[in-house]
């Protein structure tokens, strides 16, 4: 997990995508309601610096899925828009690194770490943030960053964004991340 001291630090932003705004809105109840504005905070502070982003986007590849290129759920929200020079990877599956050129656009860069945020806490944050790790990054989930939704278990129990989220992080905490506020991130990207 860790990157040399002359590595460079990228934002990666994952999903951060209308199909979840829609989820909300047809009732499904997700945890930190300020999470895409700490995303915006992220990528202020990243565009201020002149440090690279990359932003993911989620394709679904059967028709229905919230995620379908010609759907209402494709586009990216608003705040979390990529401006120019800023690439935009579009992904297939939970990982951001299968099936995409992330990997190879990072290391040809020189960059060794990486401050993950956006949706969802336990898909494809999860999925990347892990990859991240197993790969050699020193891998950076912003915690007040990224978000998720109430699911239920196969056994029928119906476990709280909150819980899921909090165990996602404890799951990644140590071995495949460390697992930073938008704030902490931010101060290290100066301290940089």
């Amino acid at each position: 997990m860790s990157a040399g001291p002359s590595a460079l630090t990228a934002l990666v932003v994952i999903d951060v995508q209308r199909a979840f705004d829609e989820w909300e809105a047809a009732g499904q109840r997700r945890n930190n309601p300020q999470a895409v504005a700490r995303i915006a905070d992220l990528l202020a502070a990243f565009r201020a610096a002149g440090a690279p982003i990359f932003h993911i986007r989620h394709q679904g590849t059967r028709p229905g899925s919230s995620f379908f290129p010609d759907g209402t759920g494709y586009p990216v929200k608003e705040e979390a828009r990529e401006r120019d020079g800023e690439p935009v990877i579009v992904k297939r599956v939970n990982s951001a690194f299968i099936g995409t050129g992330l990997e190879t656009r990072l290391r040809a860069a020189g960059i060794g770490t990486l401050v993950i945020c956006g949706a969802t806490t336990n898909h494809c944050v999860e999925t990347t943030t892990r990859m991240a790790g197993n790969l050699g990054f020193d891998a950076r989930l912003v915690r007040d960053a990224t978000w998720t939704f109430d699911r239920t278990g196969p056994d029928g129990d119906v476990h709280s964004a909150e819980a899921i989220h909090a165990m996602t992080l404890a799951n990644l905490n140590g071995e495949f991340a460390r697992i930073v506020t938008a704030s902490e991130a931010i101060a290290a990207l100066r301290d940089a």
